[in-house]
């Protein structure tokens, strides 16, 4: 037997046999019933350790029966040893505020030490308020949002194809008010994604109100049925129901629908005060010393009733095979028979180990890619599909579109290879980027495309949020990830600054890019030539990048770079420059092209100037460029991006800089009082007449602050 089949055959051990002995079902659910004990306990011990003594007590306890269910019920296929390995089943914990319950089934069966169940929530602790990479095992960041289940389906569009596996995830019912859970509902239906199986842990309370949801909420399985899905409805307060519906999920036949499994609770379930059954609770120490013995007290009569039961097998005409079968079972769930009253109970051993590394870069032949006409104009989709149709060559190379992909060129590119790895998910861009992290977490080069407005901050944030914890996992030295776990996710964001054009205001990109500047691990890319784009193509295909946020022109344009040019992130790149200029033009995207025009028009009037593209911000050319004693003018399509980056890089050298920003001029969409304002439907050359952004417009602006200089 292979170590990955030892890891994985002790956890199929309870279902197998009730599949083919049924009449194990009453022994199994006792020993359920002991594990639902210890796991109790392991969570409550976890309140008394918390740095704030507190306890998302509601939400854990009323999702224990589920989870006891899923992991111990022996349904899950698992490599614990390397939690990354592709093939085994994938967890998501969506419904983040349950993560006590979770730790502690994840520490016994040991993904980590158990000592990490004690000052959680602590600045140096890995278990916080949240799940997230950080923690061993743990896949995704997650919270009360509703986007885990967004990232489960993912996994199971991943996981249909070899090696195949499932894809399990528990949601609250509380935060199937969030609109991104029924986007993904909506496409995992029609999708036929029937190795999805959705826990709904429907404790019918939520934040404000612990005992009813602020609304009414339909029968949920009811609803789920509606949109495609096979739908259970169960009593959750006990494990029965909820084990045979996952017997149907995972040994029943796929009929091409996802399975839902409503589990009818209340917050707190299984608690004995019900000071426990609110959402969160600081405990004190005598509630915690109450709760804890009348819970040890319930697991020693539950082992009690186990023994007793198990003693009447033994003693019957064909009970010896099944007893032998209990005390397997009972292995199988870190229980041993001969000590299984013995309390605390054993947890562990650890048996995650450090992955391996994660080779991500992306094989393709060089000289099949797209070779550009200086002469000739091109759209950034024109770009990408040539690319793309020699990058997909990759297996690794996948993209997601939101019904925009004839802008972005994603999907002509991809399906052009492998049309099962370009993903159309419809008017959704919440649910396109929860794709795009499953398929990046799983190890793959991915992109995601939409207009620059349309990419959801909220999901931006988690999942940045969520590369951070990867990232720092990879960086401590006792971590559980290696090089290569970061996410490689690109979000393509098309008609960047004034290229949306007659669209109308809302999807105007002038703004987008200094509100997602102020996401962590977000790397911002503003491009201003098709030569440019494919060298920032090859730049992210050679892998560990990160979240790089590409923001590309709609229209065609001309080339700006020769063949030899190579992007690098956070350099700019001085396209014209004189021995003489007085003036250095600081531009980005389609803006860069009206900067040459405007530097041209200058240079008949006898002023000589440097134009500057800057991509991405280049701390150390701003300054080079502030100490050159030029004037400083940054001309650019949106609120301000690069100068306001100037500004905070002036402050963070502020110990070595000298002199002040009369120099300095700015032309962006700002008001006249510096205010973020959108922009109105029109065309490009309204829109570069109105902000004053046209090259004669620049170049006068240039004149004026030259004569003024003079003065």
């Amino acid at each position: 037997m292979t170590k990955m089949s030892s890891t994985l055959s002790s956890s199929a051990a309870p279902a197998a046999f009730l599949q083919q002995y049924p009449l194990l079902r009453a022994g199994i659910l006792k020993l359920l019933a002991i594990k639902d004990s210890d796991i109790r306990i392991l969570t409550l011990g976890q309140s008394r350790d918390a740095v704030d003594n507190g306890l998302h007590s509601g939400g854990a306890f009323s999702a224990t029966i589920p989870l006891v269910a899923l992991f111990y019920g022996g349904f899950l296929k698992l490599d614990i040893e390397d939690p990354t390995r592709r093939g085994q089943d994938i967890f998501t914990l969506s419904k983040g505020h349950a993560v006590a319950a979770m730790a502690s089934i994840y520490a016994e069966l040991g993904y980590f030490d158990q000592k990490l169940l004690r000052h959680s929530r602590s600045h140096e602790s890995l278990l916080n308020g949240h799940p997230g990479p950080v923690l061993p095992g743990v896949h995704i960041a997650t919270g009360p949002m509703g986007q885990g289940i967004g990232v489960a389906q993912g996994f199971a569009i991943a996981g249909r194809t070899s090696p195949r596996f499932d894809s399990y995830v528990m949601v609250g019912d509380g935060e199937l008010q969030e609109g991104s859970c029924w986007e993904t509902v909506m496409y995992a239906g029609q999708s036929h994604l029937d190795n999805l199986c959705v826990l709904v842990d429907r404790n019918n309370g939520q934040l404000d109100v612990h005992n009813r949801t602020l609304f009414p909420m339909p029968e949920l399985d009811k609803v789920f049925r509606s949109y495609g899905w096979e739908a259970h409805s169960v009593d959750a307060t006990q494990y029965d129901g909820v084990l045979t519906a996952l017997e149907q999920f995972r040994f029943g036949p796929r009929n091409g629908k996802p399975t839902a499994i409503v589990c009818n609770t209340t917050k707190g379930y299984g608690a004995f005060s019900d000071f426990m059954n609110k959402h969160k609770v600081t405990t004190s120490e005598s509630l915690i010393v109450q709760e804890l013995a009348l819970q040890e007290e319930r697991r020693s009569a539950r082992v009690a009733e186990f023994l007793e039961h198990l003693s009447e097998l033994e003693g019957s005409a064909d009970g010896e095979l099944r007893a032998t079968m209990l005390r397997e079972a009972a292995r199988s769930m870190h229980l041993d028979v001969e000590r299984i009253a013995a309390l605390p109970p054993v947890v562990g051993p650890v048996l995650t180990k450090r992955v391996p590394v994660r080779d991500k870069q992306i094989r393709y032949d060089a000289t099949a890619l797209p070779k550009l006409d200086p002469k000739k104009q091109y759209s950034a989709a024109e770009i990408v599909t040539g690319a793309m149709k020699v990058f997909a060559r990759d297996s690794r190379v996948a993209s997601i579109d939101s019904d925009l992909a004839s802008t972005s060129g994603l999907e002509a590119g991809v399906a052009a290879v492998d049309q099962h790895r370009a993903l159309n998910v419809g008017v959704a861009e919440a649910n396109m980027m929860l794709i795009g992290e499953a398929f990046a977490a799983l190890g793959c080069n991915t992109w995601t495309s939409t207009f620059c407005p349309f990419f959801n901050w909220q999901v931006l944030r988690r999942i940045a949020v969520g590369q951070q914890e990867r990232l720092e996992a990879i960086a401590a030295p006792d971590g559980w990830l290696s090089e290569g776990h970061g996410l490689d996710l690109t979000f393509l964001a098309t008609a960047a600054n004034f290229e949306t054009r007659t669209n109308g205001a809302t999807h105007m990109g002038n703004d987008d890019i200094t509100t997602f500047d102020a996401v962590g691990q977000l790397q911002i890319i503003d491009v201003s030539c098709p030569q440019q784009m494919l060298s920032i193509m090859t730049w992210i295909m050679a892998g560990n990048r990160g979240l790089v946020y590409v923001r590309v022109m709609r229209t065609g344009s001309a080339v700006l770079y020769g063949q030899q040019y190579e992007f690098e992130f956070g350099k700019g790149q001085v396209l014209l420059e004189g021995e003489n200029d007085t003036v250095a033009l600081i531009s980005s995207g389609r803006g860069v092209h009206e900067a040459l025009e405007a530097a041209k028009l200058s240079a008949t009037a006898g002023v000589g100037v440097t134009v500057v593209d800057m991509p991405s911000i280049d701390d150390e050319l701003l300054l080079k460029l502030y100490h050159s004693g030029k004037i400083l003018l940054f001309a650019e399509q949106n609120n301000g991006y690069i100068w306001q980056n100037f500004l905070k890089v002036l402050y963070r050298n502020r110990a070595t800089v000298s002199g002040s920003l009369e120099r300095v001029l700015t032309v962006n969409t700002l008001t006249a009082e510096g205010k973020p304002q959108f922009i109105h439907s029109a065309t490009y050359e309204e829109l570069v007449e109105a902000f004053k952004l046209a090259p004669v417009h620049i170049a006068k602006t240039i004149m004026d602050a030259v004569a003024a200089s003079k003065r």
